[in-house]
C-alpha cells in the first residue's frame, strides 16, 4: 500500500473551521465532540484534519501544510466560487482568507488560504523541474516584484514586502510597465489589508490599479492580478 502523509491541524473551535471547508466543497468524513474535539474533511484526494483546543489562539498560528495538485487554476476557481457562496464575497483579510493565484521563481503556481483556526494552507502546482529559488531578475521593477512576492508570503514578512514597493514606486528616474505598475499595486494593496492597514488598502494603490488601461494582450498576462484587483475592490466596499 502507498504511504500517505496527512496534516493533523489545530484550531480553537472546530464548527467555524469545517463551516469554511464544507464552502470549500470538503466533506465532513468525521467528527468526535469528545472526550477530544477532533474532525476530518476530505475533498477528492485532499484529507486534512483537524483537533481543537480552548485556549488557541488563531491569529498567532504558525501551522501551515502543502497541497500539490495537478489542476491549481481548477482548485482556485472552485474554492472562489464556494467561498463567496457562503460569504457573499472573497475573504481577503483576517480569518479565513484566500490570497491571489500567482506563478512563483521556485517552480510553482500556487495561491495561499488560511483558515479560520489560523492555518496556512498552500495550494500548487508544478510548473518546472526546479524546486529552488531562480535567481532575482535585475530589471529594477521586476526585480522589486520578485521579492515583495516572495516576502508577502514569507511569515511576519508582510510590512518587508511594503517597503519594497514604497521604495520602487517612490523612483523619479525609471518608471514601470503598466503591467509592473498593476501587479505592484495590487500587491501593495493586498498586503495592507493583511496588516490591518485599511486606509492604504481601500484608497491609492486600488484606485490607481483601476485606473490603467490596459491593452487586451497586457489585460491577458495580467490575469491574475486582475482577479485579485477585483477581491479587494469587492472588500473594500461597504
Amino acid at each position: 500500500m502507498p504511504e500517505k502523509t496527512i496534516p493533523i491541524l489545530p484550531c480553537q473551535s472546530l464548527p467555524p473551521v469545517l463551516e469554511f471547508y464544507t464552502a470549500l466543497g470538503f466533506e465532513v468524513t468525521y467528527q468526535q465532540r469528545s472526550p477530544n474535539p477532533y474532525a476530518v474533511v476530505e475533498r477528492g484526494g485532499i484529507e486534512l484534519q483537524f483537533f481543537a483546543m480552548k485556549h488557541y489562539e488563531p491569529t498567532g498560528s504558525i501551522s501551515t501544510c502543502y497541497v500539490l495538485t495537478d489542476d491549481v487554476d481548477g482548485l482556485y476557481q472552485a474554492f472562489r466560487a464556494g467561498l463567496k457562496a457562503a460569504y457573499g464575497r472573497i475573504p481577503t483579510r483576517g480569518l479565513p482568507r484566500v490570497g491571489p493565484l500567482k506563478d512563483m521563481s521556485y517552480g510553482v503556481r500556487q495561491f495561499l488560504m488560511t483558515d479560520p483556526g489560523g492555518n496556512c494552507v498552500r495550494v500548487g502546482q508544478r510548473t518546472g523541474g526546479e524546486r529552488h529559488h531562480g535567481p532575482a531578475p535585475e530589471e529594477t521593477f521586476a526585480r522589486a516584484l520578485h521579492h515583495a512576492s516572495l516576502l508577502a508570503d514569507s511569515k511576519g514578512g508582510a510590512a518587508g514586502a511594503a517597503k519594497v514597493i514604497d521604495r520602487v514606486l517612490r523612483l523619479t528616474d525609471e518608471t514601470p510597465t503598466r503591467l509592473q505598475l498593476l501587479q505592484l499595486l495590487v500587491l501593495r494593496a493586498d498586503i495592507a489589508a493583511r496588516l490591518g492597514d485599511e486606509e492604504t488598502a481601500a484608497t491609492a494603490p486600488l484606485a490607481r490599479a483601476a485606473a490603467l488601461d490596459l491593452t487586451e494582450a497586457e489585460r491577458d498576462q495580467a490575469r491574475d492580478a486582475l482577479t485579485r484587483l477585483e477581491d479587494l475592490l469587492a472588500a473594500s466596499r461597504p
